[in-house]
């Protein structure tokens, strides 16, 4: 299946509104306990970046891009979607070499540190941990749809103004 078919069959999506994020971290903890059933935050694939100096709290997760450059970037044709449209990582096929790492500029993927093969969201199967972490709901599951695009619009817009003030100083 291609990309452009995967969009078309792709029902959800994720979007995370950086405003409501308080960096508790529990998105990180159910994603590690979702799919290795331990509380490692370092082998989750939602990451939370905090800076409280510059005070910034950042979920970074996949956004499952309409043109995803990790995938472009991946030699072996790892990162594939799934029956649902999902962009997901065959494991079995991945060479770990983060290449997808370095053309994610949004931050959704990252090699995992005991696999040494490259993890991002795969939604969970439709039922994201990460979300039902979320007490503040600041992670949500919409249905892909223009108001979905918004939706994730909205929450990493921020993202861009923060780096734009960083660029400034």
């Amino acid at each position: 299946m291609t990309v452009a078919e995967g969009w078309k069959k792709m029902k959800h999506i994720l979007t995370v509104d950086v405003k409501k994020c308080t960096g508790c971290r529990n998105c990180e903890l159910a994603c590690s306990v979702e799919h290795y059933r331990l509380f490692n935050p370092s082998r989750s694939r939602i990451k939370v970046i905090k800076n409280e100096n510059k005070g910034i709290i950042l979920p970074m997760v996949c956004l499952q891009c309409e043109e995803p450059l990790c995938q472009e970037a991946c030699p072996t044709g790892a990162i594939r979607p799934n029956s649902n449209g999902t962009l997901y990582v065959v494991p079995e096929i991945c060479i770990g070499c983060g290449s997808c790492v370095t053309a994610c500029i949004y931050g959704g993927i990252s090699i995992d540190p005991v696999t040494k093969k490259a993890a991002k969201c795969d939604l969970c199967e439709g039922n994201p941990a990460c979300m039902k972490a979320c007490e503040y709901g600041a992670i949500e599951y919409v249905e892909f749809s223009e108001g979905g695009l918004l939706n994730r619009k909205r929450g990493i817009e921020p993202v861009a103004k923060m780096q734009t003030v960083q660029e400034e100083i």
